[in-house]
């Protein structure tokens, strides 16, 4: 399951531009052969996906844009799902063999119950070697009616500033004063990441009956809050 500690309040659909419609279907077999997928990870598509359609394709060509390094062009992926929730793994599958930054919209339910959600990673070059990619954890949106209305995609100068404009809209935190991008999400994941030793804590104290025990783990708990606060501004 796709999740984080640090929650979004909004969710915002993009109605990509109709010269970048690409609506292939878009096989499992040919991920499987990209990716090297697992038997575990065959069965995890088997159960959850019922099909993936490769809906847009951002690209110079088809919005107008220049390149960039690392943002060459920007894949927009739908998956139908089978089950009401989606593995993070398949989604690490698919990222693993496309060589693009990537969205998924995943899509659960039919026709007028129809929900959909927005997933992504920051996914950039892994540097030395042009076709490994470092993807981080994924950001997902809240699940809204699919027929939500869609706004228009933002405004970019280039490849890379649309790719930027994208995924922040599934950014838990705001960025601070001349932030790059790769050190907002790093800042995003690392609170992530506190959060979870507060709730862990909390749940320490709670159990703890010792009085000198639950005063050092509060000392300790009070530290990860001021720790996460300064994370989150």
């Amino acid at each position: 399951m796709i999740r984080s500690a640090i929650k979004r309040d909004q969710t915002t659909l993009i109605a990509y531009p109709k010269q970048a419609l690409f609506g292939r279907v878009l096989p499992k077999s040919k991920i499987y052969e990209h990716s090297g997928a697992t038997t575990r990870l065959k069965n995890l598509f088997v159960e959850q996906v019922d099909q993936i359609v490769w809906q847009y394709k951002l690209a110079p060509e088809t919005v107008n844009l220049p390149a960039r390094p690392g943002v060459a062009e920007i894949q927009i992926f739908s998956i139908q799902l089978k089950s009401a929730e989606l593995h993070e793994d398949v989604l690490r599958c698919i990222d693993s063999a496309v060589q693009f930054p990537t969205f998924f919209e995943l899509i659960r339910g039919q026709g007028d119950r129809a929900k959909t959600r927005v997933v992504a990673a920051y996914k950039r070059p892994g540097g030395v070697d042009a076709s490994s990619w470092v993807v981080t954890a994924y950001f997902a949106s809240d699940w809204v009616d699919a027929a939500t209305t869609r706004v228009a995609m933002p405004l970019a100068l280039d490849m890379a500033h649309l790719y930027s404009a994208l995924l922040q809209s599934l950014l838990p935190l705001p960025s601070r004063p001349q932030e790059a991008l790769q050190d907002w999400v790093a800042r995003i994941e690392l609170a992530d990441r506190k959060h979870r030793e507060v709730e862990k804590t909390q749940a320490r104290l709670a159990k703890e009956k010792q009085f000198n025990r639950k005063v050092e783990i509060n000392g300790i708990l009070r530290q990860l809050k001021t720790e996460l606060e300064q994370l989150c501004r």
